[in-house]
């Protein structure tokens, strides 16, 4: 008797790169297995099924061929992929964002390790870049943070423990955690942005980012460069390169 096929896996193309002339191999995140690198055979003729589906930031839905051995260093064939719908286009000035999530899930997570809740939080934050683009950022670094363990609960003080002051001001700081800080966001600012973490609910925390979204830029970013160490976003290289390019052009 034949066994059953598994079940489809919910995907996003995080990046795909030439294997021969008419394949691909696709770095892909899924809400059940996490990354995965699949071969795709043959996606980049001209009559591929698959050629107008591997495409980022669109929702598919993927059949995987045999599960290898050794998960964590063979590449699996990719049997089928169909667009799974549901998610908005990413407007053509929000790219760069997207682009930089992207890069951030292929860079800090590790291979076959799920985070449902954190794909559940990349599809919210593609569809919301067009509506606040600042905020839906700042709110997927926390996110993706939290999940990763690299977040340090954010409504008391680290050393301490103490709850924080309402009124009074913290930073966040790599391996401090949250301190005192007179050029920090307030102890209320933090609160919010805790609770809707932990609730698990995007809209209220994209909501809690949307005031304090500028001053939320530089820690996040320097919290994240540090656990990223000597890897470099290549993705905010060619955001400042061409900026450079329109502000030069503007002149």
């Amino acid at each position: 008797m034949s066994r059953a096929a598994a079940a489809p896996l919910s995907a996003y193309v995080l990046h795909s790169w030439d294997w021969s002339e008419t394949s691909l191999i696709v770095e892909l995140f899924t809400r059940e297995r996490g990354r995965v690198v699949v071969a795709a055979k043959g996606a980049k003729r001209p009559t591929s099924q698959l050629r107008p589906v591997l495409l980022p930031f669109q929702r598919i839905a993927v059949q995987l061929g045999r599960t290898p051995a050794d998960e964590a260093a063979e590449i699996h064939t990719l049997r089928t992929a169909e667009w799974g719908g549901g998610v908005p286009p990413v407007p053509a000035a929000a790219m760069f964002s997207a682009f930089y999530c992207n890069e951030l899930l292929m860079k800090l997570l590790a291979r076959q390790d799920a985070f449902p809740q954190l794909f559940d939080a990349y599809a919210e934050t593609l569809a919301a870049l067009a509506a606040d683009e600042a905020a839906a950022l700042r709110a997927f670094e926390l996110v993706l943070l939290r999940e990763l363990g690299l977040l340090p609960e954010l409504g008391t003080e680290t050393l301490t423990l103490a709850p924080l002051a309402p009124a009074r001001r913290y930073a966040l700081h790599p391996e401090a955690g949250v301190v005192a800080d007179a050029e920090g966001l307030t102890g209320a600012d933090w609160v919010r942005l805790e609770a809707a973490l932990v609730a698990h609910h995007g809209p209220a925390l994209r909501a809690a980012c949307t005031p304090v979204a500028p001053a939320l830029r530089g820690p996040l970013r320097t919290v994240l460069h540090y656990h990223l160490g000597h890897a470099r976003l290549r993705s905010r290289q060619v955001f400042q390169d061409v900026q450079k390019l329109v502000d030069t052009a503007s002149r």
